[in-house]
C-alpha cells in the first residue's frame, strides 16, 4: 500500500531527525528558551529579511490558528474568511470553541476575493445595526488555499490594502507555506509575504517536521503576553527544544525550500500521469495537492492499493479525489501509482 492521503503521513526529514538525535543527551532550558530555539528564530528572521520579526513555536496547526487569532482580536470580534477556509471546514469548530464567530464570504477557487471583502466591509460599516453584530476583527487566508491554489502578489497586496483601510489585521495560515512559495508561477517570496501581512505561520508538521509550527509577527507587533496566551491555549511545549531544533534544521542551507520544491515536482509528475491518460481535474492546482475526478469504479480499484482522500461527489457516478505529495514522495511510489492508472 502506498499513500498519497496527506503530506504528514511520514515521520520527519532525516536531517531533522538527526538533529534531534545529535542533541538528545544535552540538557537545555525549557519552554523555548533553549539555544537551538533561539538559533531557529534568528534563521527564520533572516529568511524573512526582517530583524524585528517576532517568532513563536507552537505545537500544531489548529492550535496555532486559534491561539494567534484569539490573541489578536477581542472577544466580541469575528474572523472574516472564505467559506472554504481551513478554519471553517477542517478544524472541528475550534475557532467557534474559542468564542469567535467566523464570517464567511464566497471563495474563488479557494481564494478570498478583494472585491467581496471590500463590499462586505463597506456594507457592514454603513449598517445602522452594526453595533448589534459580531464585529469583524481580522481577515484570515491560507497560502496555499484548501484547494492547493495560490494567491498572486497582487491579490494579497490588494487584500492587505483593504485590510488597512478598515483597520483589520491580515493573518496568513501557512501550514503548507513552502509548497505554495515553491510552486511554478508563484511571484511571492517569504520576505515579500512578511511585508504584506500582520501575522503568518510557517508550517512544520506538513513540511518535514515531526510536529510544530512557527508563528511570525513580522513588524515587531506580537500581542502582549503572547507566551502566556500560547500556554493558556495548550499550544506551548514544555520541551520547547523539540520544535526549535526541527525549525533550526529546516532553515539550515535552504532545506525547507528544497524539500518543498521536491514535493511540487513530484505533484507535477503525478499530474502529468493522470492528464496523459485523459483524467480530468476538479481544479487547477500548482502545488502538492491534486484533485482528480475518478469514476466510482476506478476509485474502488485504486483504494485497494493506494491511500488517498475521498473529497466529495462529482456527479454522474464520479468522485473528486485528492492525491497529495510531500517531501518524502519517491519516484518509485509514482511509478507504482502509474501502473494502476491504466
Amino acid at each position: 500500500m502506498i499513500s498519497f492521503e496527506c503530506d504528514y503521513n511520514n515521520g520527519a526529514h532525516p536531517k531533522v531527525l538527526q538533529r534531534l538525535v545529535d542533541t538528545n543527551n544535552l540538557q537545555s532550558l525549557t519552554y523555548g528558551a533553549d539555544k537551538w530555539s533561539e538559533s531557529a528564530r534568528e534563521k527564520i528572521k533572516a529568511a524573512c529579511e526582517d530583524d524585528e520579526a517576532e517568532v513563536f513555536f507552537l505545537c500544531g496547526g489548529t492550535q496555532t490558528n486559534v491561539t494567534i487569532i484569539d490573541s489578536i482580536i477581542e472577544g466580541y470580534e469575528a474572523v472574516v474568511a472564505a467559506d472554504s477556509a481551513h478554519i471553517n471546514t477542517h478544524e472541528a469548530a475550534a475557532m467557534e470553541f474559542s468564542h469567535h464567530k467566523i464570517i464567511t464570504l464566497p471563495d474563488d477557487k479557494g481564494k478570498l476575493r478583494t472585491s467581496d471583502l471590500k463590499q462586505f466591509m463597506e456594507e457592514f460599516t454603513a449598517n445602522d445595526s452594526a453595533p448589534h453584530l459580531a464585529q469583524p476583527g481580522l481577515v484570515y487566508i491560507t497560502f496555499p488555499t484548501e484547494y492547493g491554489t495560490i494567491y498572486s502578489a497582487q491579490e494579497i497586496s490588494d487584500l492587505y490594502n483593504v485590510c488597512k483601510t478598515f483597520s483589520l489585521p491580515l493573518f496568513v495560515d501557512g501550514a503548507r507555506l513552502g509548497y505554495g512559495l515553491m510552486a511554478d508561477g508563484c511571484d511571492i517570496t517569504l520576505p515579500w509575504l512578511a511585508r504584506h501581512c500582520d501575522a503568518f505561520y510557517i508550517g512544520g508538521t506538513k513540511e518535514g517536521a515531526l510536529c510544530g509550527e512557527a508563528a511570525v509577527f513580522p513588524h515587531h507587533n506580537a500581542p502582549r503576553h503572547l507566551f502566556t496566551i500560547v500556554k493558556q491555549h495548550g499550544a506551548l511545549m514544555a520541551k520547547g527544544r523539540l520544535t526549535g531544533l526541527q525549525f533550526e534544521a529546516l532553515f539550515t542551507d535552504g532545506l525547507y525550500f528544497s524539500i518543498s520544491r521536491h514535493a511540487v515536482e513530484m505533484a507535477m509528475k503525478m499530474r502529468k500521469m493522470f492528464a496523459d491518460r485523459g483524467y480530468k481535474f476538479y481544479i487547477d492546482s500548482p502545488t502538492n495537492q491534486q484533485f482528480i475526478i475518478l469514476s466510482n469504479e476506478k476509485v474502488k480499484q485504486l483504494e485497494k492499493y493506494v491511500l488517498f482522500t475521498h473529497w466529495g461527489p462529482a456527479g454522474n457516478g464520479k468522485e473528486i479525489c485528492r492525491f497529495v505529495t510531500s517531501w518524502s514522495t519517491t519516484d518509485e511510489e509514482l511509478t507504482t501509482l502509474e501502473t494502476l492508472l491504466d
